[in-house]
């Protein structure tokens, strides 16, 4: 239970396995003539199966094809996204493991280099240079991460304290990104932007 955990710990949920087949619409929202979408997924972590299928059945929804590329090293990123230029891919989405937030630079660089347009998890990927993400705003989320520790050190039980959820998300565009790769940004789309770079 969120809100009674058991055992010796608590913590924040990201909300990132309920988040993904949003981001799938969104990207496709922005993409409607892309026919065919990937996710760039790591395959050594529980979420990834359910994470999946939630993201294939979003896709089938949206009548889009979704090819499922799985790397963790360096190496299988380079191979996925050799794969996704062979596959005509016409946007990508990243799943949101952390190996794969601090390798974001090297991903939003093959991206460019292959002109792919890609949506992540964070506004840092927009801001290394990425398209557009959509997440929960996470400096909110590390200060309920340091009140707790705060709480913990002064002797509350981490089970006591229930496991926090984000309240607040935020969509973020970078339109220089957009230009870059001519892309014309639906006013759909930049209505809702809780922040636009230029």
């Amino acid at each position: 239970s969120l809100a009674r955990p058991d055992g010796n710990l608590t913590g924040i949920s990201t909300f990132n396995l309920k988040l993904m087949p949003k981001r799938l619409e969104l990207l496709s929202e922005l993409l409607p003539q892309a026919k065919v979408l990937a996710l760039l997924a790591e395959p050594n972590i529980p979420i990834t199966e359910p994470m999946t299928r939630d993201v294939q059945e979003a896709a089938r929804t949206k009548g889009v094809q979704l090819q499922i590329l799985q790397a963790s090293s360096e190496s299988e990123i380079d191979a996925a996204f050799a794969t996704l230029v062979q596959l005509q891919v016409g946007g990508l989405l990243v799943a949101p493991p952390p190996s794969f937030s601090i390798q974001r630079e090297r991903i939003f660089a093959l991206a460019s280099r292959v002109s792919v347009p890609m949506m992540s998890d964070t506004r840092a990927y927009v801001e290394a240079g990425g398209l557009i993400s959509y997440g929960p705003r996470l400096a909110g989320m590390w200060r309920q991460v340091g009140i707790y520790v705060g709480k913990i050190i002064k002797g509350a039980k981490p089970d006591d304290l229930p496991v926090q959820q984000p309240t607040t998300f935020e969509l973020v565009i970078n339109l220089k990104t957009a230009n870059a790769l001519g892309l014309n940004v639906p006013s759909s789309i930049l209505t809702r932007a809780d922040e636009v770079i230029d």
